[in-house]
């Protein structure tokens, strides 16, 4: 029998102490397992590393596409300018989220995007123009180039080759890999890549910063060119925070490219650029100068832009400069020749609004920039609105005709400038 059995009263008082032990038990057991850490805070966009704290509360951010496009019925293309005797139109629309172009050898422009996985074929049949979606599920396929019947596509991770692509583009070939593992982090920040087949026969792609400013490894903010036949890479230029286009002048043969400057340094700095490479291996300054004459406030602490090369022109303060052709065409008139057309998609990040125009550039005959100048304009509707545009110009590139072909990924459309009658 127990000690409460005949006393109710103790044998409550038992109960609750036989529980608080418990209790006790359980709390100290709990107490002696190491505590768990605390989550890591979720990292700000990429597009936010590097603001200070008084940039903390900033209202200015990127500005999001139409993804799926926009009918250009629905769009002010009317407001659209350009020079006396030129013609602007919509040449095709419909091509979501439009960006880099490349000529086929039959006509057909590929076109590649950013911030969509599939790759666009555009015939011109008889004037009126199909588009064809050729690729599917694709990486960020931003970069498309052509040569001698293969098609070349850069994604954010390697680039694929499709042989002859132009009799196939219903049913197209198996892709052969000629480089991989390009991005092997998954790095965030500037990712998608350009591509351009160089006059040496090797392609030209690049690697942007993995963030706004930030310390890039080895392979990260470059210009680099790989052979199609060998795989073999090199570094073309390094200091190359992002380009998302580059030619090559029709008589020196040098590679021109454009650059974004960093962000978050004021309204008004850095500037945007173009570049010229005049021998392999140049430095261009990223993270530690920008624009060539002004030292990063962390990266460029005991550093002197004299170290890098300055750019050949300024293109203005966050104007997110693209992609860019030279004019080797015949229908503009003559002193356009071996000027160049870059594609100035516009700022986010500055309380007054500017680029969001087709620029051209004036060379000498020696390719010394002489000047530059808005060349079409019209997309930019209020410069201090959120958006301040109805359009983006993204790139550009010369027909055999010689008109100018001028891509808008915010709308997914394709405009045509032309010249006199033709």
């Amino acid at each position: 029998m127990s000690v409460s059995a005949g006393n109710p009263s103790l044998a409550r008082v038992v109960s609750r102490f036989a529980a608080a032990l418990l209790a006790l038990g359980a709390f100290a057991a709990h107490a002696q397992q190491p505590a768990k850490p605390a989550a890591a805070p979720t990292p700000p966009p990429s597009w936010q590393q590097g603001r200070s704290a008084e940039q903390e509360k900033s209202t200015l951010h990127p500005f999001a596409i139409h993804v799926t496009g926009k009918p250009a019925k629905e769009l002010p293309v009317d407001k659209l300018r350009v020079p006396a005797g030129f013609k602007v139109e919509v040449w095709v629309d419909g091509v979501p989220a439009a960006r880099s172009m490349a000529l086929g050898d039959k006509g057909t422009v590929f076109v590649g995007n950013r911030q969509a996985n599939n790759v666009y074929a555009i015939v011109d049949r008889g004037g009126k123009r199909e588009v064809k979606t050729l690729l599917k599920g694709l990486d960020t396929p931003n970069g498309v180039a052509f040569r001698k019947g293969t098609l070349y596509v850069a994604e954010r991770h390697r680039i694929t080759r499709y042989d002859g692509i132009e009799d196939r583009l219903d049913n197209p070939p198996e892709g052969k890999v000629v480089i991989d593992n390009l991005d092997p982090s998954k790095a965030p920040g500037h990712f998608w890549k350009f591509l351009a087949m160089g006059p040496d026969g090797k392609l030209y792609f690049n690697i942007g910063a993995p963030g706004n400013i930030v310390m890039p490894n080895y392979m990260q903010a470059s210009i680099s060119r790989v052979d199609p036949k060998s795989g073999t890479l090199e570094n073309v230029a390094m200091g190359v925070r992002n380009s998302v286009g580059f030619d090559w002048h029709p008589r020196t043969k040098q590679l021109w490219f454009t650059e974004h400057g960093r962000d978050w340094l004021g309204d008004n700095s850095p500037s945007d650029e173009l570049n010229v490479v005049t021998r392999k291996g140049q430095h261009f300054g990223y993270p530690y100068c920008h624009q060539g004459d002004t030292l990063d406030p962390e990266f460029g602490k005991n550093r002197s832009c004299s170290e890098f090369t300055p750019p050949a022109l300024k293109l203005g303060a966050h104007v997110a400069p693209i992609g860019m052709r030279f004019y080797a065409g015949k229908m503009f008139p003559a002193e356009y020749s071996n000027n160049i057309f870059i594609a100035r998609r516009g700022s986010w990040n500055r309380a007054i609004k500017q680029g969001y125009d087709v620029y051209r550039v004036t060379l000498s005959e020696e390719g010394k920039v002489l000047k530059g100048e808005p060349f079409l304009t019209g997309f930019l509707t209020d410069e201090k609105a959120d958006p301040p545009m109805w359009g983006r110009p993204a790139d550009v590139m010369v027909m055999r005709d010689g008109s100018l072909l001028v891509s808008d990924d915010h709308n997914g459309i394709i405009y045509r400038v032309s010249y006199g009658k033709k």
